[in-house]
């Protein structure tokens, strides 16, 4: 018997009923309006669903018309709740969902075990939300695919970078990068900030801050390595809390990115 994650925030960031939460993913994607880019990466918000669960539709749907090619799925989300040194694995063989179970790749998993960046650990997995969070839209838009979810804590840019240019694959494999942008900051401040914050991602930079965006070390690592590959940057949406049903005193900005290799 596989070693299992249970979910750790179904009920509490998205809906446990697998029907309920199969219907919001599945309009939130149909009320998308992708523009077929075919990205190889993609940048999503990891917030509860009825505040950044429409933003990160922009991204998803952009998948459909690749979905069948996609075979496999390397995510990456930072961790909000175990400090940890580099890129940490979970020591399972598969994740749940109210959807069902994805399957971790067991063959990339021993691709990357010989980096010193790279440990295992359930206890950096076990409540963490940021992947968790993503597994649904990915379970109702790719027909079948296995998952490496690495943990990111207190580690350099090239560190990252060289995980992924490890993983990086063809047409079969995609990376997700899991992050929010600015938190807590009044309306306007926020808005201003991740305008900034923004436009360092289109520009692929590496030096974005932790105050800029919770996954900020995922993302300067994958800004390295899309650079690289020779990727190109596309804003899909962005928003944050206050446009979404929150309070505007304290926000939390959300954006969604695809990134297409250049033709």
């Amino acid at each position: 018997m596989p070693t299992v994650r249970p979910p750790a925030v179904a009920g509490q960031f998205y809906p446990a009923d697998p029907v309920q939460l199969e219907h919001d993913v599945r309009q939130r994607l149909s009320e998308a309006e992708p523009s077929e880019l075919k990205p190889k990466a993609l940048i999503v918000p990891h917030a509860g669903y009825i505040y950044s669960a429409a933003i990160a539709a922009t991204a998803y749907a952009e998948l459909l018309p690749i979905a069948a090619q996609i075979r496999r799925v390397i995510l990456l989300g930072p961790t909000h709740r175990v400090a940890v040194h580099g890129l940490v694995l979970p020591e399972v063989d598969a994740f749940d969902t109210p959807l069902g179970r994805v399957m971790l790749d067991s063959a990339a998993m021993q691709a990357i075990a010989h980096l010193s960046q790279v440990s295992m650990s359930t206890e950096a997995h076990a409540q963490e939300h940021s992947l968790e969070v993503q597994l649904p839209f990915l379970q109702c838009v790719l027909s079948d695919f296995t998952l490496l979810p690495l943990a990111v804590g207190m580690a350099t840019a090239d560190e990252v970078a060289e995980v992924l240019n490890t993983l990086w694959g063809g047409d079969e494999t995609l990376i997700v990068i899991s992050s929010d942008l600015s938190h807590y900051l009044p309306y306007s401040l926020a808005q201003r900030t991740d305008n900034a914050t923004t436009q360092s991602i289109l520009d692929l930079q590496s030096d974005i801050s932790h105050e800029q965006a919770c996954g900020a070390t995922p993302i300067n690592g994958f800004n390295l390595a899309a650079r690289q590959h020779h990727l190109t940057p596309h804003l899909l949406e962005m928003c944050n809390s206050g446009d979404t049903g929150g309070p505007q005193d304290r926000v939390v900005g959300y954006a969604a990115f695809a990134f297409t290799p250049k033709t």
